[in-house]
């Protein structure tokens, strides 16, 4: 039992170590989640057949100011997505190289939207953390 326990103390001790160095004077990375989750058609190209999406997004900043930023403008970062995800065809959602490429352009997207509002792009990475399509 107690070689368990040093175990466990051993395993959070680097976690320990590495969010103390994160507090000293270090910005701190957040994620923002951007819901509710994107939900709409994609694909409409005259077909009778009904293509969804749904994508689940998160986007990750540096710094307070930047979180705060990023949520100010959320509405138009999520007018971009919106427009971007509808654009798209069978073909860019069908397999995971597409997919790669489709979050992507999400990101450069979202980081033209920052870079025209904000003065740079502050945006340093967008997830899917969940991207359906049917």
């Amino acid at each position: 039992m107690k070689a368990w326990i040093l175990m466990v103390l051993a395993l959070m001790l680097p976690a320990a170590v590495m969010a103390e160095e994160a507090k000293e004077g270090e910005p701190k990375v957040s994620y923002i989640s951007l819901t509710p989750p994107f939900v709409g058609n994609y694909a409409l190209d005259g077909s009778p057949k009904l293509r969804v999406y749904k994508a689940d997004v998160a986007l990750r900043v540096t710094g307070d100011e930047a979180a705060k930023a990023v949520k100010h403008h959320e509405p138009l970062i999520r007018n971009q997505l919106v427009a971007l995800f509808t654009q798209q065809s069978v073909d860019n959602l069908s397999n995971v190289e597409a997919k790669e490429k489709l979050r992507q352009e999400a990101l450069k997207q979202v980081q033209q939207v920052m870079e025209t509002e904000e003065g740079k792009p502050i945006v340093e990475d967008l997830l899917f953390n969940n991207l359906i399509v049917q």
